[in-house]
């Protein structure tokens, strides 16, 4: 994993942030890859896509239907296009996440699609459990915790559910399926990064 400085994490994303018509975009492909892999039929087309969405990006894409979670999918590290990372995640969090049954046809028009383009995750310094809540910014950073040949992610937006540092932390160690007080027992490997969050209107 590359690791960067904080301050050069947070500077890049600022500088390199999509306008609105890119996140527009975005979003209508990630609805058309749903209504093409289910042959419902759309009036909607897309032209080519900026360059901007042609460079290599990490997304997560979250589905959700009457503001209940129906699926959430994503990477931490770029390896492909950004317009292909998000049509593959939004049909892999339409099929592929275990914690639901696969979407369906009828389900489709009641999807709200939201993308959260990821910053490179930097390595989270800290020297004993007790400070690692400190640590964190609420609202801010996504956080991976992983341990021996286990990982774990919660996005950004996790926080509005779990506003408190040490349950935040609880909840992500029992995602990684070890004990929720693992983080209060060892030192772990902690990477933090941002996102730039858009959803369908």
């Amino acid at each position: 994993m590359i690791i960067y400085k904080i301050e050069e994490n947070e500077a890049e994303m600022d500088n390199d942030r999509l306008t609105d018509e890119e996140k527009k975009y975005l979003l209508k492909a990630a609805r058309l890859t749903l209504e093409q892999h289910f042959n419902i039929q759309s009036k909607e087309s897309l032209p080519p896509p900026s360059p901007k969405l042609s460079q290599p990006g990490a997304t997560f894409v979250t589905l959700t239907i009457d503001g209940q979670l129906r699926g959430c999918i994503g990477t931490l590290e770029a390896y492909q296009p950004l317009i292909e990372d998000v049509k593959e995640h939004t049909l892999a969090a339409a099929l592929q996440d275990y914690r639901f049954p696969p979407l369906t046809a009828e389900e489709v028009p009641l999807v709200k699609i939201e993308i959260s383009r990821l910053t490179k995750p930097i390595r989270l310094e800290y020297h004993s459990p007790s400070e690692l809540p400190k640590r964190l910014r609420r609202g801010v950073d996504g956080v991976i915790l992983q341990w021996q040949s286990r990982r774990a992610t919660f996005l950004p937006q996790v926080w509005d559910k779990l506003p408190v540092p040490e349950e935040f932390l609880d909840q992500l160690c029992m995602k990684m399926m070890v004990d929720p007080n693992l983080w209060r027992k060892t030192m772990l490997d902690v990477f933090t990064y941002q996102v730039e969050e858009f959803q369908e209107d």
